[in-house]
């Protein structure tokens, strides 16, 4: 602890050595700031009592210089030398090659014009007459672009100051010239934004000796015009003259001692003004902060050292690859890919996103928000008119007036409608396969990702599980759509029938008509009783409507009402339609089809009105033009119709709605997910693949390298402080 900037110091250097930098850390610093005509470099000359700096008009100092100071002892016979981190061992004792190495060094990296760069340059300066100190000197702020600077001059200098001077554990070394109004110093007004209360902020005063006669600064001095807990230090530059003719630096000094005792201002400060004492005083506050900060940087360096080998143990050890272990280590990956595509189905992943619902959440998403919200979006009857259903029951009466209404008319028409679901079926079986494959794209964690061959079969192996399942899947599905329509089963406990759709029809009658006259009685009377044929028909439909509240299959003698009222005998009775039958005579209820235009055109031809017109082609505007207005009783069974329809619809609905995402989860997720490590090993676990596949990404290796590199950087800093405290 007796030698603490020197801890610090031999800290930076490790990481400066391997190129780590120590933004991480934030080692304890002082950060000399000001303007370009503040006499920045004049003040550090000053405190190494050495000419050393570039100097001249515009931008001089164009990179970061972090200068460390190291006291030699008073015994040694050592001279004065500097070295340069990036030229190791090597050691500079003529100063002025210090600065054409500066020049050089800062053209090397940040080019010939007047641009700047943010890699710093690290000098070392060892001498008798300094004290152990750690400053480093930024670019001067400017304001307006002067030669070839580029035009966002400003902003770059201020940005790059701001990335030191906002850091905690930095000194501010804010240099104002005397000659200027104070309350406009860009480095004062810089550093109170980073410091606002001026803990951390030691002011310096620069050209005292240029001041208007009359004037001083002692209020700023003394702290009355802007007080700072560092307080403010005055300095007097050596001036142009004193350069150019290579004053020296032991003379310079005592004329400003000889200054500040013959000024009838600061005489009384005398002893707290000057080069001496601000390098005593930056000395003395950098080695309290550094005191201070330890216990925390020895926390800090503690925690990086877990972090980066955390970081290293992901990208694997490099040993495995190229020996006898190459089997294991495939095997391992194999084992780690599968368990996490398994995890992220079931969402036991320990890397599960809080932002977005992933992997198995999903799957859920898909089958009761997607594809739920799908199937109740289909309108049973919205692409069925009233003419569809009026040309279906015409034609499946044939040539004779039915008496009736056709089961056959029901069936043509339900049909296309349960079809309807086969395309938000199929649609989310192809959701549920892409879902599975983005999940087989993000399995894999950085070891995996040092070998991009292997981790591409791997992806390749899965995909083409995944595209295997996808058909019989897809198949399954669509059989599913092809089941419901194989076999209208009118007597699913669910299907109101006649009897319950005839007593929907007169409750939803009553409400939307008023009570009908007695000759309208007598007409609905009439069609009724052309709808029951005769007088047994009526006592069977109210057998029928008086067991509606029983099951349709518990007693013979509660037969469907559907068997009187789609007349025409029992179901056996009637021949069976072939596969072309049934589509020939479905085809007609939709007016788009080529069958239903054919027959249009001949009916249109029939009813021409002037028959010298000859084969004239005619389409009606609508089936009211051929069949003509539709009477009460057609009324009745169109609305009888399309309410079976959507009563039936909305049971084949539910069924498929339950059925789909059954069979997507044992078809293809169950399946893939309990098959996918036994054909990752089958396909290449193969001692012939071994080497193809583990051969590593070079960006990878150089990760860990680097990853490696820092973690030796933090323990050996580490180990540094530890040493000391």
């Amino acid at each position: 602890m007796d030698n603490v900037i020197d801890l610090v110091n031999k800290v930076q250097d490790v990481f400066s050595t391997l190129g780590a930098g120590n933004d991480s850390l934030d080692l304890p610093q002082i950060i000399a700031v000001g303007s370009q005509s503040a006499g920045k470099s004049s003040v550090l000359e000053n405190i190494v009592q050495r000419d050393f700096l570039p100097r001249g008009s515009g931008i001089v100092t164009r990179r970061p210089l972090v200068l460390q100071l190291v006291t030699l002892p008073a015994s040694s016979d050592s001279q004065d030398y500097a070295e340069f981190l990036h030229v190791p061992n090597k050691r500079y004792y003529d100063f002025n090659e210090v600065r054409t190495e500066i020049e050089a060094d800062t053209a090397r990296v940040a080019g010939d014009n007047k641009g700047i760069s943010r890699q710093p340059i690290h000098l070392k300066v060892y001498s008798k007459n300094v004290l152990n100190l750690t400053m480093v000197d930024l670019p001067g702020l400017t304001k307006i672009p002067i030669g070839d600077q580029p035009p966002d001059i400003e902003k770059q200098i201020r940005t790059l100051v701001m990335d030191y001077i906002s850091k905690p554990n930095s000194i501010i070394l804010a240099v104002s010239p005397a000659n200027s109004d104070i309350a406009n110093s860009d480095s004062l007004k810089l550093a109170r934004k980073v410091d606002p209360a001026g803990k951390r902020t030691i002011g310096v005063v620069t050209k005292l000796d240029l001041m208007d006669t009359g004037t001083n600064a002692l209020d700023i001095l003394t702290g009355r015009s802007f007080p700072l807990k560092l307080g403010f230090v005055g300095l007097v530059n050596r001036s142009q003259q004193d350069i150019l003719t290579n004053k020296p630096m032991d003379e310079a000094i005592k004329s400003e001692q000889e200054f500040f005792l013959k000024h009838p201002a600061y005489r009384s400060i005398a002893s707290r003004c000057g080069t001496t004492y601000l390098a005593k005083q930056l000395n003395s506050i950098l080695t309290s902060h550094i005191r201070e900060k330890l216990p925390d940087l020895r926390s800090k360096l503690s925690s990086a050292i877990g972090q980066t080998q955390h970081e290293l143990a992901q990208y694997g050890d490099p040993a495995f690859v190229g020996n006898a272990h190459m089997g294991s280590l495939v095997l391992k990956m194999l084992t780690v890919f599968s368990s996490q595509f398994v995890a992220s189905i079931d969402g036991t992943s320990p890397e599960i996103s809080t932002k977005e619902l992933s992997g198995g959440a999903r799957i859920y998403f898909i089958f009761n928000n997607i594809f739920g919200h799908a199937l109740n979006a289909i309108e049973p009857c919205s692409n069925v008119t009233n003419d569809d259903i009026r040309t279906a029951i015409r034609n499946s009466t044939g040539p004779r007036c039915s008496l009736f209404v056709p089961e056959l008319a029901f069936d043509l028409l339900v049909r296309p409608q349960i079809r309807l679901l086969e395309a938000p079926s199929l649609r989310c079986v192809d959701m549920v396969f892409q879902e599975l494959s983005k999940i087989c794209h993000t399995c894999g964690n950085k070891e995996l990702q040092r070998f991009p061959k292997l981790n591409a079969k791997l992806v390749d192996v899965v995909s083409d599980l995944l595209h295997e399942r996808l058909s019989p899947t897809s198949t399954y599905v669509q059989s599913l759509i092809s089941i419901e329509c194989a076999y209208i089963n009118t007597n699913h406990p669910d299907f109101p029938g006649a009897t319950g759709a005839m007593e929907e029809l007169q409750r939803r009658r009553k409400k939307t008509t008023t009570r009908p006259t007695e000759p309208r009685k007598r007409v609905q009377q009439q069609h009724l009783s052309a709808f029951t044929a005769n007088g047994e028909m009526q006592r069977r439909l109210s057998v029928s409507a008086a067991a509606a509240s029983h099951s349709a299959s518990s007693s013979p003698s509660n037969d469907s009402f559907l068997n009187y009222f789609f007349g025409g005998g029992a179901k056996t009775d009637r021949p069976v339609l072939s596969h072309e039958q049934q589509q020939r005579l479905q085809a007609p209820t939709h007016l788009s089809s080529d069958v239903g235009q054919e027959l249009e055109s001949h009916f249109s031809h029939a009813m021409t009105l002037d028959p010298s017109e000859g084969p004239q082609q005619q389409e009606a505007s609508d089936l009211s033009s051929v069949y003509g207005k539709m009477s009460d009783r057609e009324d009745m069974e169109v609305e009888l119709i399309r309410t079976l329809i959507i009563s039936y619809f909305d049971i084949v609905r539910k069924s498929i709605q339950d059925l789909v995402p059954k069979a997507i989860m044992h078809l293809l997720v169950n399946f893939t997910r309990e098959s996918v490590q036994n054909r990752l090993v089958a396909e290449l676990y193969k001692e012939e693949l071994f080497a193809d596949l583990l051969l590593e990404d070079p960006a990878i290796a150089g990760e860990r390298a680097r990853c490696k590199a820092m973690l030796d950087v933090y323990r050996k800093a580490f180990s540094i402080i530890s040493e000391a405290m």
